[in-house]
């Protein structure tokens, strides 16, 4: 299953010639992953005040295409495999249906104070594996 999220491109996105500078790609991946989460009913700050949280261990990102000043562009969020402490995503950048950038993400769970890897909570588990459709 694939997660939507509909980003435009501001001004502060881009660089002088309004083309959207490369690590801003990687932001609106973020905030695609992060309402992904919330659409699950996953609360990042109420696993942050639980003592975990996800952290980004590596990302693997071509860039294919530029994207422009005012464009709406669409990234999706697709789960690639769940295991017992990480989640590995795959994200796209759309722009009129033209993709523009793709990456591979690999998010860690881990303790906040010492941020060595831990167990993803069950109930976001439970969700991620619902929307992937697993058993």
């Amino acid at each position: 299953m694939e997660f939507k999220w509909p980003v435009r491109v501001y001004i502060e996105d881009t660089d002088a010639g309004g083309i959207v500078y490369y690590v801003n790609y990687l932001k609106y991946m973020e905030r695609a992953r992060t309402e992904f989460l919330r659409h699950l009913g996953a609360d990042h700050a109420e696993m942050i005040r639980q003592g975990a949280m996800f952290v980004i261990h590596s990302a693997d990102i071509k860039y294919q295409e530029p994207a422009y000043l005012d464009d709406e562009l669409e990234v999706t969020v697709v789960i690639e495999k769940i295991k017992r402490t990480y989640v590995c995503f795959q994200q796209q950048i759309f722009c009129s249906g033209r993709m523009l950038t793709e990456a591979s993400i690999k998010g860690v769970c881990v303790i906040k104070e010492s941020m060595k890897p831990c167990s993803i909570p069950p109930n976001i588990v439970s969700a991620l594996q619902a929307y992937k459709g697993d058993s």
